[in-house]
């Protein structure tokens, strides 16, 4: 099941949250992941809740056209932040599906509150690891990498 544009609801429910994070309120496991834009070079500032899987961490999206994606892996740089901490991190996009497939088998047990958005949007038609680990082929996961 392929996403096929995003919610209209999504772009003021990732401002709300930007917006509790700049207060100090961080919902869940929410970081701000910050990459260049490609055509303007500003950085452009979104919600992920990264996991780790295997001592690796990752973010991931189901949407590869979604805007921060495109950016991503345009720029394959960004700066995560949590709070008052800032890392400048190196993006690297997974290409084989296998890879994918593990890191989002571990996301409903890792990220619990992100399943929602992934049965919202129509990513997954179920809650179980299988059924995540069944979307990789039409998702992204970047590896994160400190820089």
């Amino acid at each position: 099941m392929a996403v096929e544009g995003l919610p209209g609801w999504l772009k003021p429910v990732n401002r709300l949250v930007k917006g509790l994070h700049k207060l100090g309120l961080r919902p869940g496991t929410i970081h701000l992941l910050s990459v260049p834009g490609r055509s303007s070079g500003q950085l452009r500032t979104t919600p992920v809740s990264p996991l780790t899987v295997d001592g690796r961490r990752y973010v991931l999206s189901p949407a590869p056209e979604s805007d921060w994606v495109r950016n991503a892996s345009a720029a394959g740089w960004g700066v995560l932040t949590q709070g008052r901490s800032k890392q400048k991190v190196r993006l690297e996009a997974l290409p084989e599906v296998q890879d994918r497939e593990k890191v989002l088998r571990a996301f409903p047990v890792e990220v619990p509150h992100g399943v929602q958005f992934f049965l919202r949007i129509g990513a997954v038609t179920g809650p179980t690891p299988d059924e995540f680990a069944a979307a990789a082929s039409r998702s992204v996961v970047f590896e994160v990498i400190p820089v």
